[in-house]
């Protein structure tokens, strides 16, 4: 009977010092947008897209000169050969909007790429993060998708984190 007491005390204290599980949250949102590399990277595509802005500008208005010019050429021709002209013209219009459409495709696929490779590159730090920091959880959460919807203070690891992904980054 003694020893039964003594292991039930044994047990008792056992799962008594059990360490409770070490959890922490971050904001997504927060995390990727307010990144350095990510506003780097978005500078960097506004500066591209900027310039295709400029670039398709500048092919739009010597189109518009093209087709002024062959408007009087048409006025100055027969019938047969203005209907070729503008047949011409018409031709050439797909083709730039297909030729620009393209580009702004390719513009739009190339960022999008980078930011997904961004996002798996937090998704590993933040993973890695709460490896060496023995979290045994590390939630997300965002406005779009609150997972998380009460959290200590103390439990929000979204600055220390960015903190430390942006310093990650300056290096």
């Amino acid at each position: 009977m003694k020893n039964i007491i003594c292991l039930a005390l044994t047990l008792l204290v056992l799962v008594a010092c059990e360490k409770p599980n070490k959890i922490g949250f971050v904001d997504n949102g927060t995390l990727i947008n307010d990144y350095q590399e990510k506003k780097d990277l978005e500078e960097r595509f506004k500066t591209k897209e900027d310039a295709f802005k400029k670039k398709t500008d500048s092919v739009s208005q010597a189109f518009q000169l093209e087709v002024q010019e062959t408007q009087l050429k048409a006025q100055k021709s027969s019938r047969k050969k203005a209907q070729e002209l503008m047949t011409g013209l018409q031709q050439k219009q797909q083709l730039l909007q297909q030729q620009m459409q393209f580009e702004q495709q390719q513009l739009s696929q190339s960022f999008q790429t980078e930011v997904d490779s961004l996002i798996i590159k937090v998704k590993d730090f933040v993973k890695d993060y709460g490896k060496t920091n023995q979290y045994d959880f590390v939630l997300g959460t965002s406005d779009a998708a609150a997972t998380v919807l009460y959290g200590k203070d103390q439990t929000d690891l979204t600055q220390t984190i960015l903190e430390a992904l942006n310093a990650e980054y300056k290096k």
